[in-house]
């Protein structure tokens, strides 16, 4: 039998090789290529691959074992890094033209288990109560402890108004919420606006996606056709990202042409970029540059930008462009932190691999990872607290990348009862539809504009004092700001 085992290890090695070239992995690496193969690394690799083939109490496929392999080796790096099978390869291409089918939520890997990072404005998800920070602990009647994200979302996707329900672990729920969700063709409408009174616009960007640039250019015109505009709000809150070129064309929509958007950092030199406000930077594929049709006046306008911990990656990289560069006040509560570039690298067969392979950084070199964009005036989404509750971000999440930076913001550990508290106080809560007049965040962001008081919330260490009854909720209500530039 070792003799066997020995002679199925030797054959796999070579596989392994083989399969890895095949791969383009090396060729990827192509700067790394001196570096020596790891064969004593390959070697154990051929053994459990070796002694998986002989002796497991059934048969597995080679295919089965190589992709296997090539999933765990992504998933250990960080919670971005992913093997995109042909389904999944497909379904990301899809998704940035805004149309797939599914539930709509954004969901990533915590300890083994699926958690909803954000559930998509106006989608079956969303509107069945799907909450950021849920835990996803079963699919129909699957677990999903141990489950790739891809086979979650797989099962979570499906041929529309067939229904799906998901079992979750929600933080101040004794027992598991039952989530019954029809299944629907998921139309993102990536730009939405209104004029809140006159002279003051507001702007909705839900996800960064392919042609988000030209649908803004289409709502800032329809606003200033109304009228000039006195004040502008750009909304991010809730915005999980999204495609890169689509952050520098929003980002160049309101500041001097050639500003600094973003740069990153990474191994190669292809990882160390700048992105301006360029035609090259936000363009793809057009001659014209599109952000000529805007009205001039938009340069100028006074501009709020309103986030909030499901605001993540490209919506951080607009919010800390602004920021930086004093074109815009940032009000709301502590972005996501997700600042790390991923590259998709297309293999054979219609696959491919997210890697991470930079850091994003915002135009006055500060690290968004594991930190997020600090708004220059806190202001929790109610004036009792925040309905969220201890919403999950970056640094929450198991092998996130460190901020090289600074220091990272340490999670909050609530009090129990703090805890039981700020649900108590706030379960009669309806979800906030943003943009309407219950827009607490909004009313804010006008009162900034108009020169009035902002109402800032206190330190969310209060949130640890036992005595905090209401945690968030007394925070928010009390403490008002005068109007001012960025603090």
């Amino acid at each position: 039998m070792n003799g066997r085992l020995k002679h199925i290890g030797l054959i796999s090695i070579g596989a392994i090789a083989g399969i890895l070239i095949s791969l383009g992995i090396t060729a990827v690496a192509q700067r790394d290529a001196r570096l020596p193969l790891p064969l004593e690394e390959l070697r154990q690799f051929s053994d459990v691959f070796g002694a998986i083939k002989a002796n497991y109490v059934e048969p597995v496929e080679d295919k089965k074992l190589i992709t296997e392999a090539i999933s765990g080796m992504l998933s250990g790096l960080d919670p971005h890094s992913a093997y995109l099978d042909a389904d999944a390869f497909k379904e990301l291409q899809v998704g940035t033209q805004g149309e797939f089918g599914g539930l709509g939520i954004e969901v990533g890997v915590e300890d083994g288990f699926v958690k909803v990072v954000s559930p998509i404005e106006d989608t079956p998800a969303a509107r069945a109560g799907v909450k950021a920070g849920d835990l996803i602990v079963k699919i129909d009647e699957k677990p999903t402890k141990g489950m790739p994200l891809g086979d979650a979302v797989k099962l979570m996707r499906g041929k529309p108004k067939t229904q799906v329900t998901l079992t979750v672990s929600r933080k101040g729920e004794p027992r598991p919420v039952i989530i019954p969700i029809i299944r629907d063709v998921i139309r993102v409408q990536s730009v939405k606006s209104k004029l809140i009174e006159p002279g003051y616009g507001w702007v909705r960007v839900t996800q960064f996606q392919e042609h988000t640039v030209e649908n803004l250019i289409k709502h800032i015109d329809a606003l200033y056709k109304q009228g000039a505009l006195k004040g502008l709000v750009l909304d991010l809150r809730n915005d999980p990202g999204g495609l890169l070129h689509g952050a520098v064309g929003v980002s160049a929509a309101f500041l001097p042409p050639m500003s600094l958007v973003t740069s990153t950092d990474g191994r190669t030199e292809d990882a160390k970029r700048k992105y301006l406000a360029s035609p090259e930077d936000y363009l793809r594929g057009m001659r014209d540059d599109i952000l000529q049709k805007l009205p001039a006046a938009v340069k100028t306008v006074p501009m709020v930008v309103l986030v909030n911990g499901g605001s993540a990656s490209a919506s951080e990289i607009v919010a800390g462009a602004l920021q930086d560069h004093k074109r815009a006040v940032i009000l709301g509560t502590q972005t996501f932190g997700k600042g790390s570039v991923q590259s998709i690298l297309p293999l054979t067969n219609n696959t491919a691999i997210k890697l991470t392979t930079a850091r994003y950084y915002t135009p006055n070199g500060r690290s968004i990872q594991a930190k997020g964009i600090t708004p220059d005036y806190l202001v929790e989404e109610t004036p009792e607290g925040d309905l969220s509750q201890f919403r999950l971000r970056e640094a929450d999440l198991s092998r996130h990348l460190s901020n090289p930076k600074s220091a990272e913001e340490k999670p909050v550990v609530p009090k129990p009862d703090a805890i039981d508290a700020a649900n108590e106080k706030l379960k009669d809560h309806k979800p906030i539809e943003y943009g309407s007049a219950d827009d607490y965040q909004l009313q804010q962001a006008m009162n900034h504009l108009k020169g009035k008081p902002v109402m800032i919330a206190k330190a969310k260490d209060e949130l640890t004092k036992p005595e905090a009854a209401g945690g968030k909720a007394e925070a928010a209500g009390g403490k008002p700001e005068g109007n001012g530039k960025s603090k």
